[in-house]
């Protein structure tokens, strides 16, 4: 069994002229969103304060970034204008446009 530290070879993958490929990028942002919601389900579980009350929505817009990808990958997506990165390293999710060809 491998451990959890060590990273797959493949995981982060460059183009020949150095910029990262649009898997790493995709695989980079689907590990966001993931840590994301887990952040946000993490946080609406504990707003209710007793056993009858349902919780409610979460304030929390940014995370940390998984570390499995170095801090390169997240300043080529926040260039391409997916994320924002505050100065403590928080990294917010830009919401794109659902169609940007317009119809």
């Amino acid at each position: 069994m491998e451990p959890h530290d060590k990273e797959p070879a493949n995981l982060i993958e460059r183009n020949p002229d150095g910029s990262f490929t649009k898997e790493t990028l995709t695989r980079a942002m689907k590990a966001l969103k993931k840590r994301m919601k887990l952040t946000r389900l993490d946080d609406e579980s504990r707003l209710g304060h007793d056993a009858m009350s349902k919780g409610g929505n979460s304030g929390i817009i940014g995370v940390k970034p998984p570390s499995q990808y170095p801090a390169e990958v997240w300043q080529a997506l926040e260039q391409k204008g997916r994320v924002r990165i505050d100065r403590n390293g928080v990294i917010e999710i830009v919401e794109q446009p659902s169609n940007p060809s317009g119809s």
